[in-house]
């Protein structure tokens, strides 16, 4: 809409504008995001109504408005940006939009029912983007200008998308345009832990008017004669504020007062009408009924339906007519249906004037309104969360129902809120367990300490039936491991186990309590857990999802154990169904979680069944995507298929897998158990690569290094930290670092050398030093893989065996490694050996093999390796 107005001392705010307008117009589209900050009344709406003028003709420019009463309502700006523009299409078309993502990223925008219990926030977010990615293509190549004005009361789920969307932007041809109010935004993203800056971010501070443009801005209303000393008073009165000017003139005009100085003593107490106490006084002069009519508007906040504050204000149709037009004539409320105020300062001073008792009474009515005309408890829950507690179970009901829906649609903080306010009312006794373990859930992947907290207050308190105390305490012991303690997850399992009668909750808490306690980086008695494990295990034939889960945490066991591969191979089956998960047991299955299909996938990748580990990874990405699972979970399975690259050795797809599973998790946070998993196998695929220093780039960026979490990582993270000390020189460091996680690892009976590699690399470092001692722990290690058996395992170890053997020992060696490791998924590791057997039988033919097959891997440095030495022995030849 076009200022009626004119803007003044904004040329440099619009200039900027321009330039943003103008390259997104241009030749290459370029997106950005252009953000205005300043106090309450500089001028930001008027800015961005010229801006949004100044567009018209070259952009499609959709708006969005922040509300200080509606901050706790989920995806209300969102929807304000979107659904006028999805409103264009017919129903089966805003399908085709969606695509994929329709299922999980409309119900949040209120265009679909949820058709689950909880949708991953991050999925929701990605969805969104993906939508306004295909409108903005289908925009007739007219750019897209996205318009946020009051950002600093946008709601937390809007603002977590606006932070993700608007550092996509460089790729998009979407530039959008934030005011906000610089100390209360700030304020909002410290809540919500959201916030950040990205390349294409442009900031412009907006200042106050100086003296001559607020005499300028006078003299425009109120004539050429204003003198200066009343103009000087103006600004004085305002402090160079824009809003406060233009009302405090308008007040002069409506008084009739002549704008010479001798008016100049007066300005003081009209400009205090333009806000707070002077603002109410004002306003209850135009009487009861606009002053009641006036509280209700304020209390909905905004798209103010008449009717609605009709009934709010417990007024007739023709009352609230009334009431409309002087409030409009006023200047306190402009439109017709829906109706808003004319400036956000004056909805926070009416709305503060409402006496507390009067706006809590008039939040229950609303809720009740909105309840009755059937838009739903989450739609009424920001009024429930103002209602006074008051023993009312119906409006406890209310909000754990607004939860439900919150979660269904990606919102789980309004989720918690509803059901915190909940808990103050207070519910019945027996009400109370259930609605804590309901916060729990609700708080699982958003805060697990605060899920902890709610868990174990719901499981110390009667309320909980058998099925629920099961489930809360698999759900306790998953928040603690997520903040990265494992050994309480184990006793909070084991104790809860030794109340819990025989039957498949007591299974599900005792497979729960093996993974945990076997996930955990130490372990005080690992050979005796493995033993109970071997014992209720071994017998089992997979005939539920107990048994299942037990068969799938016995094969990892015997896995990191390094027992016999064929009998590893032959638990996996039996964990399955026909080769797949069984149903309850699937990726975006909640019952047992995504972690034991992880542990199945991984337990083939190290016993060289890369084919099927390939097939299980696979089906993981496409069932976190269909389920809109995009922050950790899909972060995870990019990683695991990083995994099988890495194993199979195509290290340049290896190491593509694995940076987008770092991207992932970064979006989510920081610390996570997917970043140290990512960042181990990315260190040891760039060190394999020859590419030490990104390697340590990117160890230091992720910390990655002592002290290590109470997680496991995979693979081992101090082998695979030795390695890099190893190929950067660090010897001694490495032998420090080799000898205490093998140390550890021995203690625990673990031995696949393939998950962890610190004997053969141990060796290597020692051979110089004490070849004996090195001699005697590369011996050890063929023990170990020959027991394990597979051709990758009795490779690797040969090749390092070799090392310490007679010459003509040596060779023979060295051909049993190539051969097996031939016969293995292992490309990179049979690179390797054919490098060391080449230069062992001087052959330039095995040299070239080896060269060939280390450039395929993308192991750039052995392939210099393998092409140095075949010139070396073709020269001396």
């Amino acid at each position: 809409m076009k200022q009626s107005r004119p803007l003044y001392e904004r040329e440099p705010e619009l200039a900027a504008a321009a330039q943003a307008v103008d390259a997104l117009c241009g030749a290459q589209a370029a997106g950005g995001l252009l953000i205005f900050s300043g106090e309450a009344g500089i001028g930001k709406t008027a800015l961005l109504a010229e801006i949004q003028a100044m567009a018209a003709d070259r952009c499609t420019v959709w708006s969005a408005r922040g509300g200080e009463t509606v901050t706790s309502v989920p995806f209300h700006v969102v929807r304000q940006l979107l659904q006028p523009a999805l409103d264009q299409f017919p129903p089966d078309e805003v399908r085709t939009l969606f695509g994929a993502w329709y299922e999980i990223a409309a119900p949040a925008l209120g265009l679909a029912r949820p058709t689950g219990p909880q949708a991953d926030p991050q999925g929701v977010r990605d969805g969104l983007d993906f939508v306004v990615s295909r409108l903005a293509s289908r925009l007739s190549h007219r750019p897209l200008l996205l318009v946020i004005d009051d950002a600093h009361w946008a709601d937390g789920e809007s603002l977590a998308w606006l932070a993700s969307f608007t550092a996509r932007l460089g790729e998009l041809p979407v530039l959008v345009v934030q005011a906000h109010r610089p100390e209360e935004l700030a304020a909002r993203q410290k809540e919500s832990a959201v916030g950040g800056s990205h390349p294409s971010q442009v900031r412009v501070a907006l200042r106050a008017l100086t003296p001559d443009a607020t005499a300028e801005l006078a003299r425009a209303a109120l004539g050429e004669h204003a003198d200066d000393p009343f103009c000087r008073e103006v600004w004085a009165v305002t402090g160079g504020n824009p809003y406060e000017a233009v009302e405090l003139v308008a007040k002069v005009q409506d008084r009739e007062l002549a704008p010479l100085e001798e008016s100049a003593g007066l300005l003081r107490e009209l400009g205090a009408s333009a806000r707070g106490s002077g603002l109410v006084a004002r306003l209850e002069r135009l009487g009861t009924n606009a002053n009641r009519f006036a509280w209700a508007a304020a209390v909905l906040g905004t798209d103010i339906s008449q009717d609605l504050a009709a009934t709010l204000a417990g007024m007739s149709p023709a009352e609230a007519a009334d009431c409309t037009a002087r409030l409009r004539e006023a200047r306190i409320v402009t439109g017709f249906d829906p109706l808003e105020f004319v400036h956000p300062l004056i909805a926070t001073a009416v709305y503060r004037s409402i006496p507390p008792a009067t706006r809590t009474a008039m939040h229950g009515r609303a809720a009740w309104a909105i309840t009755r005309a059937g838009l739903g408890a989450a739609a009424a829950s920001r009024h429930l969360l103002e209602v006074h507690p008051d023993d009312d179970q119906e409006l406890v009901e209310q909000l754990r129902e607004a939860a439900k829906q919150h979660l269904a649609v990606g919102a789980p903080e309004a989720a918690r809120r509803c059901l915190e306010r909940a808990l103050e009312e207070p519910p019945r006794p027996r009400v109370q367990a259930t609605l804590l373990y309901e916060l729990g859930c609700a708080t699982l992947l958003s805060s697990p300490a605060t899920t902890v907290r709610h868990l174990r207050a719901a499981l110390d308190m009667p309320g909980l039936d058998d099925d629920q105390r099961v489930d809360a305490t698999y759900r306790l012991a998953a928040a603690h491991s997520h903040n990265n303690q494992l050994k309480d997850a184990a006793t909070a399992l084991a104790a809860e186990a030794a109340r819990t009668a025989p039957g498949p909750g007591l299974m599900r808490l005792q497979a729960a309590h093996f993974l945990w306690e076997g996930m955990q980086s130490t372990e005080d008695d690992g050979p005796a857990r493995s033993s109970r494990l071997a014992r209720n295990a071994d017998h089992l034939s997979g005939r539920d999802n107990a048994e299942r889960a037990l068969l799938t945490l016995r094969a990892f066991d015997a896995m990191m154990r390094g027992e016999n591969s064929q009998l590893i191979v032959d638990l996996c089956e039996r964990a399955l169904v026909d080769g797949h998960p069984a149903r309850g047991l699937g990726w975006t299955d909640t019952e047992w979680g995504f972690e034991l299909p992880t542990l199945v996938g991984i337990t083939y990748a190290f016993t060289d069944q890369l084919d099927r580990a390939e097939e299980l990874f696979g089906e993981a990405v496409r069932a976190f995507e269909i389920s809109g699972w995009s922050g950790a979970h899909l972060a995870f399975a990019h990683t695991l298929l990083g995994l099988v690259h890495r194993r199979r050795g195509r290290l340049a797809e290896a190491e593509g897998f694995l940076r987008e599973g770092l991207r992932l998790a970064d979006r989510v946070g920081s610390g996570l158990p997917v970043h140290w998993d990512a960042a181990c196998l990315l260190i040891d695929t760039l060190t394999a690569r020859g590419r030490v220093a990104e390697a340590r780039e990117i160890a230091d960026r992720y910390d990655f290094g002592p002290p290590y979490p109470s997680a496991m990582v995979l693979p081992d993270a101090p082998c695979l930290r030795g390695r890099l000390l190893l190929a950067e020189g660090r010897t001694e460091e490495a032998v420090t670092e080799l000898e205490t996680a093998g140390r550890a690892l021995e203690a625990r009976g673990r031995f696949n050398g393939v998950w962890a590699p610190w004997a053969g690399d141990l060796a290597r470092a020692l051979a110089e030093e004490d070849p004996g001692r090195a001699a005697r722990i590369a011996a050890s290690a063929r023990v170990h893989a020959e027991r394990f058996g597979t051709d990758t395992a009795i490779g690797e170890a040969l090749r390092c065996v070799a090392l310490f053997a007679r010459p003509e020992d040596a060779v023979h060696l060295l051909a049993e490694s190539v051969r097996h490791l031939e016969a293995s998924p292992s490309a990179y590791e049979h690179a390797l050996a054919l490098v060391d057997y080449g230069i062992a039988i001087r052959s330039p033919r095995e040299l070239a093999r080896a060269h060939k097959l280390a450039t395929a891997c993308g192991a750039e440095s052995l392939a210099d390796r393998a092409h140095q030495a075949r010139a070396s022995i073709r020269s001396s030849e």
